[in-house]
């Protein structure tokens, strides 16, 4: 009987710790990251691998990884024909898409892409670079730059370089020229692992854990406790996705209400609350939600 294993690649790197805190608290418990690329998880189904974003697609489509997470960028850098599971919307240091953006130097004259025509342009995301200005008919010379290309900004005439905050690049005084590519962390799996009945179902199930731990990152749980005099204007000011559960109490003039809110409208919400009536207020965070 051919044993019931998922080979899954875990990004090392920049997106390491952020998808080791996401996996555990999609309920997978992660350990020896930093010794190990083959690190434990407390899955006996899953043997995991670590390895850069860069190569993660072209293992999943070679098969010797049954699927990976990786960037939609280094999946188009690779052209690399897997099957895209689902987003999964974290980075490493916010939920937003990163960029790949075309960059000069604050002195530098260019203020279009049109303006480096005959020009030279560094990056690590060559392939996807060179298509960007073939698109564009523009004629550049695109070499490949082995890191810290933001320093090498001055020594070309433009960098391609990625970005989540543009914190780094406003530190080197770069200035933006265009947006390249846009990207996105994806779940990706190999073509014929998504037609194994168990890696099917394998994968699957992880996307929808991983996903459910990222949709309750912005979530807070809320309880409280209302008279039924004040429940119809409790109820008119809670912002729910799905209509609030409401409970019975040992005291018949009160309710109990439970509720998913956005943690963004948490302290706004709680003192309306009080104010309208509710009282043993109660906010808890969330490992997960499922829709």
């Amino acid at each position: 009987m051919t044993e019931k294993i998922l080979k899954l690649g875990i990004p090392a790197g920049s997106l390491q710790n952020a998808t080791i805190e996401l996996f555990s608290k999609a309920g997978f418990h992660i350990d020896d990251t930093e010794r190990s690329y083959s690190p434990a998880i407390d899955d006996e189904q899953i043997r995991l691998v670590m390895l850069r974003a860069q190569e993660m697609s072209r293992y999943v489509e070679d098969g010797a990884l049954d699927a990976g997470i990786t960037g939609y960028d280094w999946i188009a850098e690779n052209a690399s024909d897997v099957v895209s599971v689902c987003e999964l919307a974290y980075s490493k240091n916010t939920n937003k898409p990163t960029r790949w953006v075309l960059a000069v130097p604050e002195e530098s004259k260019v203020t279009k892409p049109e303006d480096l025509r005959g020009c030279i342009v560094a990056t690590e995301l060559v392939n996807v670079t060179k298509k960007y200005f073939a698109d564009k008919n523009i004629d550049v010379k695109v070499e490949f730059s082995w890191g810290a290309t933001e320093v090498k900004a001055r020594l070309v005439d433009a960098i391609v370089e990625l970005t989540e905050t543009g914190s780094s690049l406003q530190a080197n005084n770069l200035r933006i020229v265009d947006t390249v590519i846009t990207s996105t962390t994806r779940f990706i799996a190999n073509k014929k692992a998504w037609q194994d009945k168990f890696k099917h179902g394998k994968i699957e199930n992880i996307a929808i854990l991983l996903n459910a731990a990222i949709d309750a990152r912005n979530k807070v749980g809320l309880k409280l406790n209302v008279g039924k005099t004040d429940l119809e204007h409790v109820l008119k000011i809670l912002p729910a996705e799905r209509s609030p559960t409401v409970s019975s109490l040992a005291d018949s003039d009160y309710v109990a209400i439970e509720v998913i809110i956005d943690s963004k409208v948490e302290r706004s919400l709680v003192p309306a609350l009080k104010r309208a009536g509710a009282s043993g207020i109660i906010t808890y965070p969330l490992n997960k939600v499922i829709h």
